[in-house]
């Protein structure tokens, strides 16, 4: 007898019709949870640092003075720290990334491409700690006799260079932190850097090597252009992890509340590195709270990073639509 018609398939896939529902549904809640997740850390800073903002208001941004004996707190020591340590590592850290990437996907031979690249991402898999160990106890000593100690004997005569390489030769302070801080971000943003690059149409360099462009006109004129989103995120990704860091920074920083000299030999402190030393014995009223008020800050500086980088990134994509 003849299947009638209107009987359906019973290898047809049988749909509930709440089940679209439901995965909007749990879809949606997990974005409405992170929003009340960065809403609920922004009001709980704001709550723990009232103390101290009600005390000193936006002065606390400029003051200088650390001193908990006295109870008289300001976080311009540890900006000026957070700032200049990310800033000097983002300057060591892109041009070696930048090159770092341009060998693995132009220059390399093939069979040293895969381990190199490999031997890049590890860097990234190293504990914090252990570059914060390496940098107290082999790095900062080598830096001190081989690079700070020659500098000091060449330009101790000289007005603005004597100043910027002024302190004690022990190895330790601003820029110590900044170039490992520029170590342990090189991998992520070399890692980036190399997947944009690979992401480029073969025909296009094809092409330009074929009208006889040499290999850095390629990168320059080819790669670069059609990449400089991807290489944009990369250098925001480094410049977010350099801002976070905390235990590299407070093993080879100084941990000084004090601002002497703009020296970048000279021992300073970081948002991170005073939060990791003081936040557990520090007692409650002013001091918890101008040291919540220095997370407070730190937020809206990586809002900041993450902000510009967005309009950035709206620039260059509508430069391309253009």
């Amino acid at each position: 007898m003849a299947q009638s018609s209107g009987s359906s398939d019973p290898r047809a896939t049988v749909r509930a019709p709440w089940a679209d529902t439901l995965f909007a549904l749990l879809a949606q809640s997990a974005a409405w949870l992170t929003l009340a997740l960065l809403l609920g850390i922004i009001a709980s800073l704001v709550l723990g640092a009232m103390p101290a903002i009600r005390e000193y208001g936006l002065s606390f941004l400029w003051r200088s003075e650390w001193d908990p004996v006295e109870n008289r707190y300001g976080g311009l020591v540890m900006i000026y720290g957070t700032l200049m340590t990310s800033f000097i590592a983002l300057l060591i850290a892109v041009p070696v990334s930048f090159g770092i990437a341009l060998f693995l996907t132009e220059l390399s031979p093939t069979w040293l491409k895969r381990p190199l690249g490999i031997a890049v991402e590890l860097l990234a898999a190293v504990p914090s700690i252990v570059y914060g160990m390496w940098g107290l106890l082999v790095f900062g000593p080598i830096l001190a006799e081989f690079v700070q100690q020659p500098l000091q004997a060449v330009t101790s005569d000289i007005p603005v260079l004597g100043t910027l390489f002024a302190g004690p030769p022990v190895g330790i302070g601003i820029l110590s932190a900044g170039i490992i801080l520029a170590i342990m971000i090189i991998p992520f943003i070399a890692s980036v850097m190399r997947d944009v690059f690979e992401v480029t149409p073969p025909m296009l360099k094809e092409s330009a090597y074929g009208l006889g462009s040499t290999t850095w006109e390629v990168v320059w004129n080819v790669v670069l252009p059609y990449t400089k989103i991807g290489v944009v995120g990369g250098v925001m990704l480094g410049l977010g992890r350099a801002l976070g860091e905390t235990m590299a920074v407070t093993f080879v920083i100084g941990n000084m509340n004090q601002l002497d000299s703009l020296s970048v030999f000279e021992a300073a402190n970081s948002i991170t590195s005073a939060l990791a030393n003081e936040f557990a014995e520090a007692a409650d009223g002013l001091h918890q709270a101008s040291l919540i008020y220095l997370g407070l800050v730190l937020f809206f500086i990586t809002f900041v990073v993450l902000a510009l980088s967005k309009v950035l990134l709206a620039q260059l994509k509508k430069g391309e639509g253009n």
